[in-house]
């Protein structure tokens, strides 16, 4: 009975050794085939985010698509991934900081150096803007209707280029200007021969004419004038001229000594010239008056245009207007003009500068020769 025991023993032991080898084998297989698994899952799992994390994006650079790929998460991770640098004045369509995704369209465009000159002040700027027009509009400048620009508004920008603009101004003022009076001289045959009366005093007439000024930055470039009324009426100057003819006057000869007494006492004989005269004023006084002071006119009274060396004013009463004198120390002139204060007698002569007849002063204890209508010629 002991040795059927001993071999039930022994069969007993090498069944769990057996056993035990088949369980341990088959947890080995059991772990592979799990590690396996793991590691394709961990790949696929890999790729599969690999694949979800890479975008797309279309770059637009001044008018230029570029398509990129990226994994950033950033637009400024898609710039530093292509080397992409902006400048401080470049424009774009979405913040560097932002996010980015999966088919965005981002516009960058690059601004341009221009050179804006306004007024006396130039300033180097940026602009994205493609015109003229909208580069200065944008840059701050508000444009008038009258300002220029150079170049046109429609022109194209380019780097450097040169943009000058011009303000401009108009401003509408008004000036007077003088309507000379003519004169009118009728036949009086009333009036003898030579003598002449003034029947309406002549008035100059104003003219008022409204002007446009245009300035340039501030500087006066052209005026014209666009309208003009009538401020005050003319009123012309009348003149009767006399067509009578004078009576003859048969006076009693006494001898020839007598009427060669009589013919030379009215002739005399001045700068080699020989003349009649009519009548001798002694102790005249005369100043002198010019064009350039203010408020003296170059037409005078009786219409004719002033003239140094031949006009001067005096006293109708005392002088006719239009009669030849010739005056001691200064020659022959006519009387043209009068004056308020030329009242006996006294005579204004007349100069073209003011300062010759400021020098003139005032001379008195003068003798003149009051000749006649015709002035005296070299015979």
């Amino acid at each position: 009975m002991g040795i059927f025991q001993q071999g039930d023993a022994h069969e007993s032991r090498s069944s769990s050794m057996s056993y035990a080898l088949r369980w341990k084998h088959e947890k080995l297989r059991h772990a592979s085939l799990v590690a396996i698994f793991l590691i394709a899952l961990t790949i696929m799992i890999s790729i599969l985010v690999y694949t979800q994390t890479k975008k797309q994006v279309v770059l637009v650079i001044d008018g230029q698509t570029r398509a990129v790929e990226t994994r950033g998460e950033s637009l400024q991770d898609v710039l530093e991934e292509h080397s992409i640098t902006l400048a401080p004045h470049d424009k774009i369509s979405m913040s560097v900081n932002g996010a980015i995704q999966d088919g965005d369209r981002v516009v960058i465009k690059r601004a341009t150096q221009v050179n804006v000159s306004a007024g006396y002040e130039t300033k180097k700027l940026y602009t994205t803007e493609n015109t003229v027009k909208d580069a200065v509009q944008t840059l701050g400048y508000n444009l008038s209707p009258e300002d220029k620009v150079s170049p046109s508004l429609d022109t194209k920008v380019s780097s450097n280029m040169d943009i000058k603009i011009v303000r401009v101004t108009k401003q509408q003022v008004q000036q007077k200007a003088e309507i000379p009076h003519r004169v009118v001289k009728t036949a009086d045959p009333s009036l003898y021969k030579g003598d002449n009366r003034v029947l309406v005093s002549g008035k100059d007439g104003v003219m008022i004419q409204n002007i446009e000024k245009v300035y340039h930055d501030g500087k006066l470039v052209s005026k014209r004038m666009v309208s003009k009324e009538v401020g005050t009426k003319r009123v012309d100057k009348v003149i009767a001229v006399g067509t009578k003819k004078k009576p003859v006057v048969l006076a009693a000869s006494t001898g020839p000594s007598d009427s060669a007494s009589t013919a030379s006492a009215n002739t005399t004989s001045r700068a080699g010239i020989e003349f009649k005269y009519t009548k001798v004023l002694n102790d005249v006084s005369m100043t002198a008056y010019s064009a350039q002071e203010p408020g003296i006119g170059t037409r005078t009274s009786s219409g004719t245009r002033v003239t140094e060396g031949r006009t001067i004013a005096v006293d109708p009463d005392v002088i006719p207007i239009g009669w030849w004198v010739y005056i001691e120390g200064l020659g022959f002139r006519r009387a043209e003009d009068t004056g308020g204060a030329i009242k006996g007698n006294k005579i204004d002569v007349y100069y073209e500068s003011l300062n010759k007849a400021l020098n003139f002063g005032r001379k008195s204890g003068m003798t003149v020769y009051v000749i006649g209508p015709v002035k005296p010629e070299l015979n």
